[in-house]
């Protein structure tokens, strides 16, 4: 962001910091889950707290944690965070009309604080793309708030993994926590459509190698949504045409 914000991107900010705080407890739990995690692995502790910093990447970071833990393959590894991955891939595709007229380190910076919720809750905004004032400052209040909760969890985790009891149960709790996110954002049937294959994808296809469930159940979840999609469009087409063809 710009070394001066004026009150506008200063006020977009904060609605973005007060936007995205109803996910903070849960997006702590799964940084807390993710430090304990990476600190009864074989990482030491140099190695989890770059890996915290770098990766920023909870999904990806706790797939890769076993296979290093087994010492396979460096391509293995590699090969199954890309999987996890590329879900953001998908995410990139639509931020980048929103941010196009940035140069490319900052939208490089801006996909680095990118995330699930964070995708989520600023699509719901429904900007217009290009350049809008005030934008920018929604994203980053966003993206700071979730950064900073995801560090200081996951750091906490990575420190105080030996006094975390494993049966606290901060998985489930940040899931749960989740859910009302997810299900607030099904304002459509193409949307209702693509979680529910989404959903159903991911349970049949957990068991598959380097984490593959979740990229397939993200391109399936497109593909169906983008059916009703357009279903719908030729439905309300036909409709048009059929009642220019009553009037008089």
């Amino acid at each position: 962001m710009p070394g001066s914000l004026s009150e506008l991107d200063r006020q977009a900010f904060r609605e973005g910091v007060r936007d995205y705080s109803p996910t903070l407890m849960a997006i702590f739990s799964w940084g807390l889950v993710t430090g304990i995690a990476m600190s009864k692995s074989a990482l030491t502790l140099p190695q989890a707290l770059t890996m915290s910093l770098l990766c920023y990447a909870g999904s990806s970071q706790l797939a890769v944690l076993p296979l290093l833990s087994a010492k396979l393959p460096v391509w293995t590894v590699l090969l199954t965070a890309a999987m996890v991955n590329t879900r953001f891939v998908i995410f990139s595709a639509g931020l980048a009309p929103h941010f196009s007229y940035l140069s490319m380190w900052r939208r490089i910076v801006l996909g680095y604080f990118n995330g699930d919720v964070i995708y989520l809750l600023f699509q719901r905004k429904s900007f217009q793309t290009g350049y809008v004032p005030g934008k920018e400052s929604y994203y980053w209040g966003m993206a700071i708030a979730s950064w900073l909760s995801w560090q200081v969890s996951s750091i906490i985790g990575i420190l105080l993994a030996s006094l975390i009891p494993d049966n606290w149960g901060l998985a489930l709790a940040g899931t749960l926590a989740l859910i009302p996110v997810m299900v607030s954002a099904i304002t459509s049937r193409s949307t209702l459509v693509a979680v529910s294959v989404a959903g159903v994808l991911a349970l049949l296809a957990f068991d598959l190698p380097y984490r593959l469930a979740l990229p397939l159940a993200v391109v399936m979840a497109i593909v169906a949504g983008s059916g009703v999609d357009l279903l719908v469009e030729r439905a309300d087409l036909r409709r048009i045409r059929n009642s220019a063809g009553d009037s008089p």
